[in-house]
């Protein structure tokens, strides 16, 4: 089949590489000059495992190609994916500037049917909005009684695992009113269903809800144990034997009840917010999701707070090292990262912070620009020389089981304060080291 992705960030890249790996022939637009000059060069803007090999093998093979051009982009595809940034407003809704203008593109340029799929996260009503911007397109060209479809397909996609979840599916959301346009998208994610089917088929609003309640309800989970790991703390209970006692319970289970530095990324946060501010509009507070969006902020202070119960408040003339800088592991992304609030804390308070990451450093001395307090270094090990204390902020692999005494040797004071509880409190006092996580006795 022919597929547009309108996009290049984390969901309109991977969606056009992986419908790319079966088959199809798929043009991706970026009005970015400089990702389709990446793209063409045989790089990718965005560090995501497994995706840069997707792209150079499907680009070899001739059924991907990137481009600016609009009208050739828009001309060519059947199914059109939208896949552009809806960034946070500043009163927490989705701006949906950006899919607004995809549409009326669209709408400018279409000559024959087609499927416009809402693949970005989207409020419910977006696609009512995206149907009158192209309507109203059309009309101007005197076309206005052309048939079309939007139909609503959110992505379900973990950065740092995008590529496995895009092709490896536990579900496909698809929300449509329109019989070919149902048939179309069945047969483009056949490939995906072989085994067992996975596609769900609603209508368009219920999949743009469906999309938002799976990040809230993931997100209320992680705030939920965060809470409950700081009572642990004042109670002399261990939430990580907690979390395996109730996530035992099959009613409950293990994922998204891991205690920790809070959550960040491009969505929890984003989408908790647009959730609230949609419910605001409608007249239904949701006080539980603000709640848990007040959790989040306070946890990203939590190891800030430990800091500052040892050292004081006064942390001039203080160095401490941080281990982890992106929001989480295997990807580069630093929006809402928890590391970025610390950061800010510490250098607040007058600490020199020096920091470390495996993947994200190129993006953090972007986002955090040249400054006397932070250093970015190029090795952990360089992190913790001479360190008051270190604070592990993502659970990268490499930091899971790191050489103990050279660590205590090189810390100033043997002080490990965890944000992801990766160690064994009861190891790390036989090491000498003082320890501390997150809820943990």
């Amino acid at each position: 089949m022919k597929v547009t992705a309108i996009g290049t960030g984390y969901v309109g890249l991977v969606t056009g590489a992986c419908l790319a790996e079966m088959g199809n022939h798929v043009v991706c637009l970026d009005v970015n000059p400089d990702k389709i000059r990446t793209l063409n060069e045989g790089e990718i803007p965005i560090h995501e495992p497994g995706l840069l090999e997707v792209v150079r093998r499907n680009v070899a093979a001739g059924r991907l190609q990137f481009t600016t051009d609009v009208d050739h982009a828009v001309h060519h595809g059947t199914l059109l994916f939208v896949g552009v940034g809806t960034p946070p407003d500043e009163d927490g809704s989705a701006d949906l500037q950006y899919v607004v203008a995809a549409a009326r593109s669209i709408g400018q340029r279409m000559t024959d049917y087609k499927v416009i799929v809402d693949k970005s996260t989207v409020p419910v009503g977006t696609a009512d909005k995206v149907r009158a911007a192209i309507q109203e397109e059309l009309e101007k060209r005197g076309r206005g009684d052309m048939a079309y479809a939007v139909v609503s397909n959110p992505e379900f996609l973990k950065e740092g695992a995008a590529v496995e979840d895009f092709m490896k599916p536990d579900r496909i959301i698809v929300g449509s009113d329109d019989e070919q346009a149902t048939l179309l998208m069945r047969a483009i994610y056949s490939p995906f269903n072989r085994t067992q089917d996975r596609m769900l088929i609603m209508d368009v609003r219920s999949a743009e809800f469906t999309k938002y309640a799976a990040n809230a309800m993931l997100a209320t989970r992680i705030s939920f144990m965060n809470e409950l790991a700081l009572l642990a703390e004042k109670l002399g209970a261990d939430i990580e034997l907690v979390r395996r006692g109730i996530g035992s319970d099959p009613r409950i289970g293990y994922q998204f009840l891991y205690a920790g530095a809070g959550y960040g990324g491009s969505c929890f946060p984003k989408d908790v917010k647009a959730l609230v501010k949609t419910a605001a509009d409608n007249g239904i507070p949701l006080k539980v999701l603000t709640a848990v969006e007040e959790a989040n902020e306070r946890q990203k202070r939590v190891l800030v707070d430990k800091v500052v119960a040892r050292f004081g408040a006064d942390l001039k003339g203080r160095r401490f090292a941080l281990w982890g800088l992106a929001f989480k592991p295997n990807t580069d992304d630093m929006r809402e990262a928890p590391s970025l609030a610390i950061i800010d804390e510490l250098t607040r308070r007058g600490a020199i912070v020096v920091a470390y990451d495996p993947i994200a450093m190129p993006e953090a001395a972007r986002v955090l620009g040249p400054r006397d307090d932070v250093r970015l270094v190029k090795r952990a090990e360089d992190a913790i020389q001479g360190a008051d204390a270190l604070l592990i902020v993502t659970e990268w692999k490499e930091f899971r089981t790191p050489d103990f005494d050279a660590v205590k040797s090189a810390l100033k004071t043997p002080v490990v304060l965890d944000g992801r509880n990766l160690y064994d409190p009861r190891l790390m006092k036989t090491l000498g080291i003082v320890y501390e996580g997150i809820g943990r006795s």
